[in-house]
Formats: structure tokens, sequence, C-alpha cells
């Protein structure tokens, strides 16, 4: 076991995505997941019905927990709720944890479309996490919310990276898999240039919690001490295997199968 991450995020109640996903990641992949849970959802694979948040002084207490025992080699933010919350988390950040690479997750919208932020907290989170980030993880929703235009294709989504990089992110990772195509693009953008990610759709709504795996899987490899480029190919390796080995469990946007094994990196 490598790579100690500590995960920020929300728990959700079905198992496919937030806490419950980022652990299963870390876990699969070799690493060691501690957290600091964010909020409660009540949530299926069709909606997410409540959602009620943890206060702001447990989220810190619980990060400052990790960090001072256990240790940390990458920290991971998925859903941050609320603007006191996202204070919080920062606050530690720049207290204890100034060093420590940070993947950003921006989570902002179900895929059921339930809002994941609150609204007066979006600066907050574009000014003190998202600038900080080593790495921030938008898929094209967020990317839109983030940059305040429509990305409606290939082109929009290399010119989204290109900005979202411009206001100071030294990587993006822009996913591609809201698009229609038959080919999924990820645009990877870093201060040493682009690199585009293409991969054959892989036609499943069991899909719930791509984002917050692949996340993980990012955090989990830099802390392992990975390239990030490779921490990349590695877990959208993890992921595309997580589809298609899905388990077919419920109604609405199933969840991945997060036991699946990957091969050392040279193997694929």
């Amino acid at each position: 076991m490598k790579g100690r991450v500590l995960i920020i995020a929300g728990s959700d109640s079905g198992g496919g995505a937030g806490i419950q996903a980022d652990l299963k990641t870390v876990t699969a992949l070799g690493g060691y997941g501690g957290t600091a849970i964010t909020v409660l959802t009540a949530q299926d694979t069709k909606t997410v019905a409540q959602i009620e948040p943890v206060s702001p002084a447990m989220v810190a207490r619980q990060m400052r927990m990790m960090l001072d025992d256990i240790g940390v080699d990458c920290i991971k933010t998925g859903m941050l709720y609320s603007h006191d919350i996202i204070s919080a988390v920062a606050d530690v950040i720049d207290e204890h944890a100034m060093d420590i690479p940070l993947v950003c997750d921006p989570v902002l919208v179900a895929k059921s479309g339930a809002s994941l932020l609150e609204e007066d907290a979006m600066q907050a989170f574009k000014a003190r996490l998202v600038l900080r980030a080593s790495v921030i993880t938008p898929n094209i929703p967020e990317a839109e919310i983030l940059t305040g235009f429509s990305i409606e294709n290939r082109e929009g989504m290399i010119h989204a990276a290109e900005m979202m990089h411009t206001l100071g992110v030294p990587a993006v990772l822009l996913k591609g898999g809201h698009m229609t195509d038959n080919v999924v693009t990820d645009v990877l953008q870093t201060d040493d240039g682009m690199e585009l990610f293409d991969a054959e759709r892989i036609v499943s709504r069991h899909t719930h919690g791509t984002g917050c795996t692949l996340a993980s899987a990012i955090a989990t490899g830099i802390a392992q001490g990975m390239e990030l480029r490779d921490a990349v190919r590695r877990g959208r390796e993890y992921v595309r295997r997580a589809i298609t080995s899905a388990p077919g469990y419920g109604e609405g946007h199933g969840p991945l199968n997060h036991t699946v094994t990957v091969q050392p990196l040279d193997n694929f």
C-alpha cells in the first residue's frame, strides 16, 4: 500500500459516487485513503433526495486529524457544497498543506441535474480552491459554469481548457464524456502544453461516479509519485474497465465496478 490520499467530499448513500467511490478507487489502485466528509446525501441512481451539510468546524477537524497523524501525499476535493465549508477547507490547506498536491474535482451538478453547490459559494470556490489546485478535472457542464461560455465541440473544449489554464491553474483535465461523438476526447492542458486522450465511447447508463472515480485515481497516482500524465493514463484505463464491468445495479445512472484491476502502466 503506497500513497496517502486525503479525500474531502460528500457521502453518497448509494455508494456509486462521492466518498464511497473515492475510497474504493484509492484502495483498488494500491493507495491509502482518509476522509473529511463535507455533506451527507440521500440519493440513489435516479435522484439526490436530500443534502445535509456537516459543520465547517467538523470538516476542518477531520482534515487536521489526518494531516497531523497519518500524513498526506495528495489531497482530493469533491463535493464541498457551501461557502463556509469551502472557506474551512481552504483555511486548513493554507495553514497545514500548502506543499501537498491538490486534485480539485469541481462537483457542481449531479448526473440527475441536482445542484451540488450553493449559489453564493462559487466565487469562494474559484478564488480559494480552483486557483490553489495542482490540477482540476471538470466535465463539460462544470467547465461551462467555470468559464461562462458554451462548449459545443472539440474545439470548444480546447479553448475552455486553455482559458482555465491561463487563469492560473497549473493543469486542467477537461473530460469530454458529455459530448455525443463516438470517440470521447479528454483534454489535458499543462504548463508543458496540451495533450488529447481519445477513446471509443462506451454506451452504458452505468456511469454514476465516473468523475469522482477518475479524480481519485489521478490523486492516487500523484500520491504514489507518478507524473500527472501517467496518473491520467492509468486513471482513464481504470474508469473504462470499471464501466465495462459495471454490475448493472439501479434503474437510473448505475454505479461502476470499482474492484477492477489495472496492469502496470507500460502495459496499456
